[in-house]
């Protein structure tokens, strides 16, 4: 894709660096139309969202964004690895890409910088999909200070550690999809020390005082077989006014990739019936 501001014209998905004020982002895209940006979780990246792409393409201008320090896109200082920085750089994507209005869906930590982007600027934010929404508030902040977070492995030069770290997520993929492990361990060296900060910056943000600010129509997608966020997904609704619940039967933590004709449908649904524009 040569002109990254123009619409795809086709649902083929194209890849292509912007350069932004948060430095170098990596997209893929697909299709025309209102634009959707779509976040991903710790530790992936754009490939998340690699088979729902070409279906919104076929009514959206459909984005997906590696987030800064994942996948290929250039990582911020230490210092600013948070919800709001990562937010603020989306947005810098967004203006370098000159788009002033767009729906955001996020998965994981995507829903999470998703939700700051809604807040930080409701004048960008037509809709919202979060998607496997954690729900992090004082008590989970204090539940999880110093503990050990799933991506962790102690790296070791026998690599004893890349079976450790598939064994600690192989519980929740579907049984027997290798390819859906092998993607994300791909994605999880990419992303180095970022695989387990990624958790962390969830985790030291203060989501409760911000989900009730959220303004614009919101859907809550809570896959039934994710342990992490389907027994929070209640509250999440709750706590967002007016907002929409739906469960994915059997979903589980790789939802987008895992079920991506079932997670672009929903998302297609949901948009169609928002006052976009």
């Amino acid at each position: 894709m040569t002109n990254v501001t123009m619409n795809c014209k086709d649902t083929a998905v194209y890849r292509a660096f912007v350069q932004t004020r948060s430095g170098r982002i990596h997209i893929a895209c697909s299709g025309s139309g209102f634009p959707v940006l779509l976040l991903h979780q710790t530790p992936r990246s754009w490939d998340e969202y690699r088979d729902v792409l070409p279906i919104l393409g076929q009514d959206y201008r459909a984005i997906a964004m590696d987030t800064v320090g994942f996948g290929d896109s250039q990582a911020l200082p230490a210092a600013q690895n948070s919800i709001e920085d990562w937010s603020g750089a989306a947005f810098d994507l967004l203006d370098a890409l000159d788009i002033s209005r767009a729906a955001i869906v996020g998965h994981h930590t995507g829903a999470v910088i998703a939700l700051e982007m809604a807040v930080s600027r409701p004048d960008r934010i037509a809709a919202l999909g979060l998607s496997s929404m954690p729900f992090v508030d004082a008590e989970r902040r204090a539940g999880h200070h110093g503990k050990r977070v799933i991506d962790d492995v102690e790296h070791r030069a026998s690599g004893d550690h890349l079976t450790e770290l598939w064994l600690r997520r192989k519980p929740f993929y579907p049984d027997g999809d290798v390819d859906l492990l092998e993607r994300f361990m791909v994605d999880a060296l990419k992303a180095g020390s970022l695989a387990v900060e990624g958790h962390q910056v969830v985790n030291r943000y203060r989501m409760e005082a911000r989900l009730p600010l959220i303004s614009c129509p919101t859907l809550v997608i809570a896959p039934t077989a994710d342990p992490h966020a389907y027994p929070v997904a209640a509250r999440v609704a709750q706590t967002i006014p007016g907002s929409t619940l739906i469960e994915i039967e059997g979903g589980m933590v790789p939802l987008p990739d895992q079920m991506p004709q079932q997670f672009a449908a929903m998302i297609k649904g949901f948009l169609a019936g928002v006052q976009l524009n």
